[in-house]
Parts: structure tokens; C-alpha cells; sequence
């Protein structure tokens, strides 16, 4: 499972249009699901972004976590951060986990966040979808 947290002001995620997805402070995450990925990929991950500490402190200092500053979170898939780009000019996604499997992970793992108490909104899986968002820092984070 591959993962680009990005710290955000706000984020919106628009499907044919309409928003389909608003946070105001908190974490837009990529997630991309592998072949070998599991339920327990998705705890773990979760648990870990949850539990980061890089919202700043009165002092200025990165030591808050997500739910010190009551954030929120907007997950998207994003099979692309499985890119193979090696080799030719086309990537190749042959690391990707199928559709299927990606989207019940995806599930999982929105499911996961939810049931930690921490308000989350999405994407819609496999659609196209256009994101925006104000950068926080910029803070942007890759975590596998």
C-alpha cells in the first residue's frame, strides 16, 4: 500500500461537477493499493497517520496530531502511485492490486479511519476525479 499524505487547509474532491468531498484542516490522502496488500496494511497505515504528529503547537513546533486539532481526513484512490516508469515512456501498472481488491482495501481503510471517530469524506473509487486543495506548509509526506 502506498500512500501521499499531503497536510491541508482544505481539500474537495468533484466528480462530474459536483463536489463530492470537502475537509477543512486535516490530511488529503492519496492510496494506492499493491497485489500483496492486506486488511492489516490498512490498520496499520491507518493507525499511523492517525496518530502523526505534524500539526504545529502554540510554540510552532510539529507536535499535534490529527485528532489534537480535531483535522479531518479526504482519502482518494489513486492506482497511479503504483506507476512503473523504469523502462519506455509509458508507465506500467503492474504492481497495481486489481480493481476489486483495490476497492474493497479502499473501503476497508475509509471504513477503518471512520470508526476511529475521525470525520472522513472520499472520492468516488475509479471515477475521474478532479481535486483541489490549499497546502498546509506545504507538508507532503509519502508513506508505505
Amino acid at each position: 500500500m502506498k500512500i501521499v499524505l499531503q497536510r491541508v487547509n482544505s481539500a474537495s474532491v468533484e466528480v462530474d461537477g459536483k463536489i463530492c468531498g470537502e475537509i477543512q484542516k486535516g490530511y488529503l490522502i492519496f492510496l494506492g493499493v499493491g497485489h500483496d496488500d492486506t486488511e492489516q496494511d490498512c490498520e496499520r497505515l491507518a493507525e499511523k497517520i492517525i496518530k502523526l504528529r505534524i500539526f504545529s503547537d502554540e510554540n510552532g513546533k510539529i507536535n499535534l496530531s490529527l485528532a489534537d486539532v480535531g483535522g479531518h481526513l479526504l482519502i482518494v484512490s489513486q492506482f497511479t502511485l503504483y506507476a512503473d516508469c523504469r523502462k519506455g515512456n509509458r508507465p506500467n501498472f503492474i504492481q497495481a492490486g486489481s480493481p476489486e481488491k483495490a476497492e474493497n482495501l479502499y473501503n476497508y481503510f475509509v471504513d477503518y479511519c471512520r470508526n476511529k471517530g475521525i470525520k472522513t469524506e472520499t472520492g468516488i473509487f475509479g471515477a475521474d476525479m478532479k481535486v483541489s486543495l490549499c497546502n498546509d506548509g506545504p507538508f507532503t509526506m509519502i508513506i508505505e
